[in-house]
């Protein structure tokens, strides 16, 4: 048995791909804001302003009034995490306290400090109107000055909402003052992780999210004319997709689909048209045949091309019955079941009685009504007594009952159908018996047409002798 294709769904071939192309596209940012962080060599000051307010909340001033650094819980947690920090604590009165290994440019006093810093931004309490300013001793035309300067004259002149954020990484270094990436490689890749994972994972759900709904809300036409084209059958075979509602993209295919659709059509066109002028051309002859036939001396041989001018003219017949499977639904008609099929064992009941049958007809007690078309359904009940006069052993009771749910069994007393035939014998031209004069287009016939109705038609299985074919309409109240 040959293994079914599964093709991929083109909604997560999309959300694959997207998160993909998100996640390159912001590892790409990641290294270039990592780049131009390295050229500008910056500095994070957040750990120095976290050592500042770890000291702040441990100055005090002992039982003699002296400047002191107590050992609180906070400070000491904060050596833990930074073993190599220092400070310095100065006050008005020029008492100061220090600790950890202090660079000596840092021992200065706070204007030295100040008079040899490249740059310095000064500030002031929120209270305070004067605003924020930046300091730096720089180098001009007429030397090295310090310059001091500003965008506002005072906090009054914002806009309403300022925001100033400052960044500065500080990157691992040698002795020689380079810097060194084998220390630094690491934890940035780890800062890079930390950032890039919560933004892929924010974009991938969203993408998860909302692809498939915009998937959907594309291809909505086309679903539509997916859906159109499982309707088509032999009896739609002219039908058109849509193509108005399918992506530009598809249409090329959905045209191509409906050029096929009109070549199948014409093609099985031409077939049926044939096979209609074959079986009218063969009426003709097949009738001075008989004619002849019937002239002849009663002989074997005689009787024997009677039996074989009648199974080619009954072959011509279920050719010509085969234009009924064309015939619109619009030709259908409400009927009462019944009456139908009555008027079917009455015409049959000369031809069962010739062939040694009894023939007897079971009316339902209560009326169904089915909307059919009678030319169609009256040749598919003939087929089906056909074959029982056939097949039913040449003998018995031939029985035709119908019931209130728009059944129609149509029984026999011969030997049945085995069991491994029973869907065998639906199939065209297939015969029970080669040497039958029937062609083996009968019971074909017959389900084909219970289809078009939307009905079925099955063999029954049970203890009982002989055959018992079922056919079933759908019932209008």
């Amino acid at each position: 048995m040959k293994k079914k294709v599964r093709t991929g769904s083109l909604q997560w071939i999309l959300v694959r791909r997207l998160i993909l192309l998100q996640a390159a596209t912001l590892l790409i940012f990641i290294v270039l804001c990592a780049a131009a962080l390295w050229i500008a060599n910056p500095r994070l000051l957040i750990d120095n302003e976290a050592a500042v307010a770890a000291v702040k909340d441990a100055v005090d001033r002992d039982k003699d009034g002296r400047l002191i650094v107590r050992e609180t819980e906070e400070l000491t947690a904060f050596r833990e995490s930074f073993p190599n920090v220092w400070y310095i604590v100065r006050d008005g009165r020029g008492e100061s306290v220090h600790a950890g290994n202090i660079p000596d440019i840092y021992t200065k006093s706070f204007g030295e400090l100040l008079d040899g810093a490249d740059h310095a931004t000064i500030g002031f309490s929120d209270k305070d109107m004067r605003p924020e300013a930046y300091i730096e001793n720089a180098s001009t035309k007429a030397g090295t000055v310090q310059i001091i300067a500003a965008t506002q004259s005072s906090r009054q002149q914002t806009d309403g909402l300022e925001i100033n954020i400052s960044a500065t990484v500080e990157v691992a270094r040698n002795p020689d003052g380079s810097r060194n990436w084998e220390r630094a490689l690491p934890a940035l890749a780890l800062v890079i992780a930390i950032l890039l994972l919560p933004i892929i994972l924010v974009m991938g759900t969203t993408t998860l999210v909302t692809t498939p709904a915009v998937v959907r809300r594309s291809f909505a036409g086309l679903v539509e004319t997916v859906r159109q084209a499982a309707r088509i059958d032999i009896g739609t075979r002219a039908m058109q997709l849509p193509v108005k509602q399918v992506p530009q993209e598809i249409a090329p295919l959905v045209h191509a689909f409906n050029e096929a659709l009109a070549r199948l059509a014409q093609g099985y066109d031409r077939h049926n048209r044939f096979l209609t002028d074959a079986a009218h051309e063969l009426r003709t002859p097949i009738a001075i045949l008989r004619t002849r036939a019937e002239l002849l001396t009663q002989e074997p041989q005689s009787a024997r091309l009677l039996q074989d001018i009648e199974r080619l003219s009954h072959l011509a017949q279920q050719l010509l019955d085969h234009q009924l499977l064309d015939r619109p639904s619009d030709q259908r008609q409400l009927v009462d079941l019944g009456d139908l099929v009555s008027r079917v064992a009455a015409d049959f009941a000369p031809l069962a009685i010739e062939a040694g049958y009894d023939l007897a007809f079971e009316p339902s007690p209560n009326k169904a009504r089915v909307e059919i078309n009678v030319l169609q359904i009256e040749r598919a009940l003939a087929n089906l007594v056909r074959n029982a006069i056939e097949h039913g052993g040449g003998s018995g009771t031939i029985t035709i009952a119908i019931d209130g749910t728009g059944g129609i069994e149509v029984r026999d007393e011969g030997p049945g159908i085995p069991a491994e035939e029973r869907e065998n014998v639906f199939e065209p031209f297939y015969r029970l018996q080669p040497q039958s004069r029937g062609a083996g287009l009968g019971l074909n016939l017959a389900r084909q047409i219970a289809l078009l109705h939307d009905g079925t038609i099955r063999i029954l299985t049970g203890s009982w002798r002989g055959a018992r074919i079922r056919m079933e309409l759908p019932v209008r109240s």
